[in-house]
């Protein structure tokens, strides 16, 4: 099986939205329109607040970011991700593909047996213009 994992994004609509339409950055958007054409078995957005999230939850806007948690709250969000994602995926044996930063990564990939990170070492720009180019 093949779970695309993809970041949330710090522009979010002000309001509740289901969690795919929440999110209206560019780099979120070519994410999500990258993650579908690979035809994965499923996405899930990684969420600074929620966790990972079904794309069609209903949840509300938020303003919590990885970027400000120091690293114990780091370890405790990934180890609630992975005890979501062990729920909904097997990752011993499925393929986890990250369009997520090292941030979302780092303290996920120690318990998985099978992951892909295509933009790994690019800039923002350089996503977008990989995501743009791939979904052409």
């Amino acid at each position: 099986m093949d779970v695309v994992l993809i970041a949330c994004a710090s522009k979010k609509q002000n309001k509740k939205a289901k969690a795919k339409e929440l999110y209206v950055s560019t780099l979120f958007s070519y994410a999500l329109r990258y993650a579908e054409s690979l035809k994965p078995d499923v996405i899930f957005i990684l969420s600074a607040k929620y966790g990972l999230l079904a794309l069609d939850k209903t949840i509300e806007p938020y303003n919590v970011t990885l970027n400000t948690m120091t690293m114990p709250q780091k370890k405790k969000w990934a180890e609630q991700v992975l005890l979501q994602l062990r729920k909904v995926a097997d990752v011993h044996n499925d393929t986890l593909i990250f369009l997520a930063g090292e941030q979302y990564r780092k303290y996920l990939i120690p318990s998985l047996s099978h992951y892909k990170i295509p933009l790994q070492g690019l800039s923002i720009g350089k996503q977008l213009q990989y995501l743009k180019r791939a979904i052409a």
